[in-house]
């Protein structure tokens, strides 16, 4: 049996994502045998994240002050909003150097199952901002799941109902893909959003 200290490590681990007993084990170990100025580097790198990122008073993804840095940027195109689910989302869309507007961060998806309605990811919140004159499209960029696909939905009925221009992320075949290993539902919705 682990040392208490050891165990509480490893414990601490697991609480990332797709990290088992045994990916936590070699993570843990690793630190306090290969690295230890490593694990002292991250240890105070999340103690500073945990006290200093917060939610941007605007579009809320992370950052240090009250608004972030994508809201205070005057040579974006405030007349584009994109809404994504997640931090993570955004800055994967950010990544790609295409889209210069501005954004909103859900921070998750409607999940009746789970208890998460409109109110607990901002429904109205977005609203307000797509509504403060300024905004001519929103661009829906949920997740292509299940609870992303009825989140979309739900914002593009409310949004359509206020007057304003919604449209959603294209989904289709990957590029460099092969169409005998793309799965049937993307070549299906591939073909019907073809253009």
């Amino acid at each position: 049996m682990a040392e208490p200290i050891l165990e509480a490590l490893i414990e601490s681990l697991r609480r990332l994502p797709g990290v088992g007993v045994k990916s936590a084990q070699r993570m843990a170990f690793h630190l306090l045998q290969h690295d230890r100025e490593g694990a002292e580097r991250l240890a105070n790198s999340l103690q500073s994240a945990v006290h200093r990122i917060r939610h941007c008073d605007r579009c809320h993804t992370f950052t240090e002050g009250a608004v972030c840095s994508t809201c205070l940027d005057a040579s974006r195109d405030a007349r584009l909003l994109c809404v994504v689910e997640t931090p993570a989302d955004q800055a994967a869309l950010e990544r790609t150097g295409s889209y210069r507007g501005m954004y909103f961060v859900l921070m998750g998806h409607l999940s009746p199952l789970d208890g998460v309605g409109a109110r607990d990811i901002g429904l109205q919140q977005l609203l307000d901002r797509a509504g403060n004159g300024s905004v001519e499209e929103v661009i829906v960029a949920t997740n292509f799941t299940a609870e992303g696909e009825a989140t979309a939905h739900v914002i593009a009925e409310a949004l359509k109902a206020r007057g304003l221009r919604v449209t959603r992320l294209a989904r289709g075949v990957p590029i460099g893909s092969e169409l005998e290993y793309v799965d049937l539902g993307t070549i299906a919705h591939a073909l019907v959003d073809r253009r």
